[in-house]
């Protein structure tokens, strides 16, 4: 499940990625650059964190091509969508939503505690966003004003402990993962929902 969870993330990433670099107006290279950055960021910092015996896609290479044929397509076919950015929030959000769950279960198989459980899943949902959206120089979204971002993906990896503390099987917890993400960034896309910001004051006399 793990296994399929890191395509699936790779794939719909990649999509972001070269969604992106179609914004950015870069060349084949450029989008097949990006497109793989944002695909295996996220992954590639959970199993150097956790020290895995090989990096996900070091162990298996030809889960690169779920990056290079999507950045491909996007290439040429980018042209055709009515809004890019509407397209590639919501891509965005499914890779969220498959990513947290897929950081949360490569922790949980190499026996980690529930604090570096929460931290895995929310660092491969994240970091590989942000790290496509820094080097194409766009506002990340993780950082965006008030945006439920980081918030989904801690909210996610903490329904899928909660299930596995009530007795629920991994595969389960997983799926409470994925669907309490997705919720969370869909509801925040459509319906505006935002945390409180910090405003500042001026200083008291």
């Amino acid at each position: 499940m793990i296994a399929v969870l890191d395509i699936a993330s790779v794939f719909i990433f990649a999509l972001t990625g070269a969604l992106v670099a179609s914004r950015a107006q870069l060349d084949i290279i450029g989008f097949l650059f990006v497109a793989s950055l944002t695909a295996v960021g996220g992954g590639t910092l959970r199993d150097l964190l956790l020290n895995r015996d090989a990096v996900f896609w070091v162990a298996d290479p030809s889960i690169l091509w779920a990056a290079v044929v999507p950045a491909v397509a996007v290439f040429f076919l980018a042209h055709l969508l009515e809004s890019r950015l509407r397209v590639l929030t919501w891509l965005d959000a499914c890779a969220l939503a498959v990513a947290v769950p897929a950081g949360v279960g490569v922790a949980l198989d190499l026996g980690q505690p529930a604090t570096v459980v929460l931290i895995m899943g929310v660092s491969t949902g994240c970091f590989g966003g942000l790290l496509r959206d820094v080097v194409c120089n766009e506002v990340p979204l993780v950082l965006k004003q008030g945006e439920l971002y980081v918030t989904c993906a801690f909210a996610g990896a903490g329904a899928a402990m909660l299930a596995l503390s009530v007795g629920l099987t991994q595969p389960v917890a997983l799926i409470a993962c994925a669907v309490v993400t997705l919720l969370l960034r869909a509801g925040s896309l459509a319906f505006g929902w935002r945390l409180p910001v910090y405003k500042a004051r001026p200083p008291r006399s």
